[in-house]
């Protein structure tokens, strides 16, 4: 059995360039997807897949909103036109 190597974690110049490379638009994106499923620097993983999921959560959040503002808007339309306001 291997004895398992403590990981060195990220200096501050290598979060700074991490950050700077998430903050671009497309490339960003991208970015989040490969180092949270790829083996790397643990820390980084993790980040990048926290955030992904607080991402998800709020898109799922956002169209569920959404769906809701659509039902309410058709609902008031249909009691508007009901009582003769166009």
């Amino acid at each position: 059995m291997a004895e398992s190597i403590p990981e060195k974690p990220l200096s501050t110049g290598e979060w700074i360039v991490t950050e700077l490379i998430l903050i671009i638009p497309l490339v960003g994106i991208i970015m989040y997807f490969v180092w949270a499923f790829t083996d790397g620097n643990i820390g980084r993983r993790n980040l990048c897949r926290a955030r992904l999921i607080i991402c998800a959560c709020a898109l799922a959040l956002g169209l569920v909103v959404l769906i809701g503002l659509a039902i309410f808007t058709t609902l008031l339309a249909g009691v508007a036109s009901k009582h003769g306001y166009h």
